[in-house]
Order: structure tokens, then C-alpha cells, then sequence
């Protein structure tokens, strides 16, 4: 039988895929391309914004206009929230929470055995422990993402993910550690990027004081590994413990993406955020201060509730301040279940547009500035892949670097030197 995948959201999500993958060709199915017929269609869903949760239910609709006699298959964080939502889209066969993806085979070689619909969903508040896939091989790229983590337990009053994946669970550093082994060795990765929904959380339920920094030093001694870079992350762990730690790791990318969401108090107060903008702009001086070719990047949402115009200004002013290489900008969506959502003087979807517009130039131009810095200089390039006759890759601050050069040469950390930008990538030539 034949499976078609569909991912939304975050990295996280994109790790659970790829062991669901794992699974199904282990059991004998034939993995093929979303947009071709099949048997059975997952689509693993996203819940982050009102934005995804249309977008998952789009697919969902979409695969069961591709072959409706195929089996639509519905898991992951939207569905844990919305069950009575998915439950009412009739294009969905099943619906599978997040906890259980990792039986996703089993319970689909059920309902086409038996054609039963089994309970699905669990309560991830009831679950301690961290759900293990087993060592996940399969990636699509010649980097490798790697989940460490699981839950968060911030609860900021804008985020319903809690509510998605339960409390924070760590992963064995054992089984992280075997599984990179294994990924170098028979995939030739050179590069994986640590992951989890709240990865700074990392250890925080173990009673042995074992954290992420104790996870990084050990997966910085992997033969065989070039690089180590970090997923999103809490800017309150960049300690100076933690930065003169991980200073010390030759294999670590110098690139953070700090989790910023306002830079103006009464919103980071109002989002329950638990920092101040002036202890944020401590820890990226900190990390400026080790890496003098850093690149940090950032989430802002606009239009948060209560979000005046002074306020924004304020946030305007002190992004100025912190220059990040590049910004994701997202308009605040009302999650039912969040603390924000019930908020008073909601703000209007027309402010929130011109908000948005103006961070957004804002990104454009710090990116732009930055990438001049680069015209002249040689950088590392780990080539990814080729596209329109040109090699892409990253450098290891996670800038976009394209070169002419031999289709070989994927897979492989070539130093490039930068002649100009195009479009917000470098370009340069192989030397």
C-alpha cells in the first residue's frame, strides 16, 4: 500500500514525520509524494495560529479530493485541541493525538483491518514520560533534525501549545546520543539541528542536574560530526555558565534564535514572558561578546492585546537597538483555551497589518545590512542541494550562500568566497 505525508509548524513536527515515515516503510508501505494517489494520507498537523489550523484543515480536504476512496489520516497538536472541531470534518477517517504518533502504523493497519475508529487522543497533561520513536534514520536533508524534548511549561497567555503537548518530558541522553551516532555513520549527516518545543527545558525533570549544555558537550565528541546547531530557543538559559561552555564547542553553529515576541515590557509582561527587554538585550550583548560573527534571529507577534501605539513604538525602538540578523513577524491570533484570547481592547486586523509591515521592512533592511558585511569575506558552506544550475547551502550562522560548483559537492563544507547578495542570498565562488 501506498502513504503520502503532509507536515505544518515547527521542526518538532518535521522529526515526528520522519518517524512516522520510518515506521511505515518499515512495515512495507511505499512512501509517496503528497499531491499522488494513495492508500492512506497523514497529515500532521499545526495549531500555532488560527493561520494553521486553516491551513491543516485545508489539507485534510485536500487529500480526500486526491483519491477519496483513500484513508485521510489527522494527527498531532491540532487535533489534540480541536478534537470536536476535526471530528466534525467528514473528510477525516482518524484522528490521532500527539502522544500517539509513534503507533501510527499499528492503528491504521487496524482501521483498514477492521475498519474501527479507536480512541486516539489522550490527555498529555497525564503523561510523565517522554514518548520514544526509537532511533529516527530517515531525513530528507543532508542535515538531520534531532528532538530532545517535549512539552513546555511557560504557558505564555498568547500559546495553546501546552494545552498540545503536555508538560516538559526529556529524552534519554542515551538514546539522543545513539541516534546521531547512527545518523552520522549510516547517512553521512554531517550537520543536526536539537530540537524540542521548549529545548531550553531540557533535563528539567531529571533529578540528576543533567541539562542542555551537558547534552551539547557530549554530542560535540561524535566522530564524524561537523556541525551542531540549536532550534529555536529561551534566551533566560544563555547564562554566562552557559555561554563559556558552550564557547568551547569547535562543532556549535554561532547562530541563536532567540524567542523575543515583544521588546516592550507591559507586552512581555501582559504575555507572561517572565524577562524584561533590558535582560534580553543583556543576553544577546553576552552572546555578541563570544561570537563576534553571531547571527541572532527572532519571533515578534504584533497587535497583541492592549498593544498601544506607544507600546509598539517602544518595541520599534528597541529592535533598532538589538539589530537581529532577520525577524519572523507574526500578527497575534486569538487561541481559544489562552489567557489572551478573553483579553480586553483586542486589536483590529488593520493595525495589526501596518504593524506588521513596518517590522517586516524593518527585517529586510537589518538582513540587507548585514549581508553587505560579508561581500569580500570566505565563509564555510555546507551545500544542501542544487537548484536552477546553482549549488545552496548555509554557512554555520545560518546565512543562504549560493555558488556555481559540481553537483558532488552536496553533502560537503566547501569555502566560498562572497561576491554580492541576490534576493537575500550571498553569492560567491568556490575557492
Amino acid at each position: 500500500m501506498k502513504v503520502a505525508f503532509y507536515t505544518l509548524g515547527c521542526k518538532v513536527n518535521q522529526y515526528e514525520t520522519n518517524g512516522m515515515i520510518q515506521k511505515f516503510e518499515e512495515a512495507g508501505f511505499e512512501v509517496v509524494p503528497f499531491n499522488k494517489k494513495s492508500d492512506v494520507y497523514i497529515i500532521n498537523t499545526c495549531t500555532v495560529t488560527s493561520i494553521s489550523d486553516r491551513k491543516s484543515r485545508q489539507m485534510l480536504r485536500r487529500a480526500k479530493e486526491l483519491n477519496p476512496d483513500g484513508i485521510v489520516v489527522a494527527c498531532g497538536c491540532y487535533v489534540q485541541v480541536a478534537k470536536d472541531v476535526v471530528d466534525g470534518i467528514e473528510e477525516i477517517d482518524l484522528s490521532i493525538g500527539t502522544n500517539e504518533k509513534k503507533d501510527i502504523v499499528k492503528i491504521v493497519e487496524d482501521f483498514i483491518n477492521d475498519k474501527k475508529k479507536p480512541s486516539t487522543i489522550d490527555d498529555v497533561f497525564h503523561n510523565e514520560d517522554y514518548q520514544e520513536f526509537g532511533n529516527i534514520i530517515f531525513t530528507e536533508k543532508v542535515r538531520a533534525v534531532i528532538k530532545v524534548q517535549d512539552g513546555c511549561d511557560r504557558f505564555c497567555s498568547y500559546c495553546i501549545i501546552p494545552y498540545a503537548r503536555g508538560r516538559v518530558r526529556s529524552r534519554d541522553k542515551d538514546n539522543v546520543i545513539s541516534e546521531i551516532k547512527q545518523i552520522v555513520k549510516e547517512n553521512g549527516i554531517k550537520e543536526v539541528i536539537i530540537t524540542g518545543i521548549h529545548v531550553a527545558s531540557y533535563g528539567k525533570d531529571f533529578k540528576n542536574g543533567y541539562g542542555l549544555i551537558d547534552l551539547l558537550e557530549e554530542i560535540n565528541e561524535i566522530d564524524g560530526l561537523e556541525r551542531i546547531r540549536l532550534g529555536s530557543i529561551e534566551p533566560l538559559i544563555i547564562s554566562e555558565e552557559f555561554m563559556e561552555r558552550l564557547s568551547k564547542l569547535k562543532k556549535y553553529c554561532h547562530h541563536f534564535h532567540l524567542s523575543l515576541q515583544s521588546a516592550c515590557n507591559t507586552v512581555l509582561e501582559r504575555m507572561n514572558r517572565r524577562y524584561t527587554i533590558e535582560e534580553f538585550m543583556e543576553i544577546t550583548d553576552r552572546i555578541r561578546r563570544y561570537y563576534d560573527d553571531a547571527i541572532l534571529t527572532t519571533d515578534v507577534i504584533v497587535g497583541f492585546p492592549g498593544e498601544t501605539d506607544e507600546e509598539f513604538e517602544t518595541t520599534v525602538e528597541n529592535l533598532n537597538k538589538i539589530k537581529f540578523y532577520k525577524m519572523h513577524i507574526f500578527k497575534y491570533s486569538q487561541r481559544n483555551g489562552t489567557k489572551a484570547a478573553v483579553m480586553e481592547n483586542q486589536v483590529s486586523p488593520e493595525i495589526k497589518e501596518k504593524r506588521s509591515k513596518i517590522l517586516i521592512d524593518m527585517s529586510d533592511k537589518f538582513e540587507k545590512e548585514y549581508q553587505k558585511l560579508y561581500i569580500g569575506k570566505t565563509v564555510d558552506v555546507l551545500f544542501e542541494e542544487m537548484e536552477d544550475g546553482f549549488l545552496k547551502g548555509h554557512t554555520a550562522n545560518y546565512m543562504m550562500v549560493k555558488s556555481k560548483g559540481k553537483e558532488d559537492y552536496i553533502n560537503s563544507i566547501k569555502k566560498v568566497k562572497i561576491s554580492g547578495t541576490e534576493n537575500a542570498i550571498m553569492e560567491g565562488e568556490i575557492i
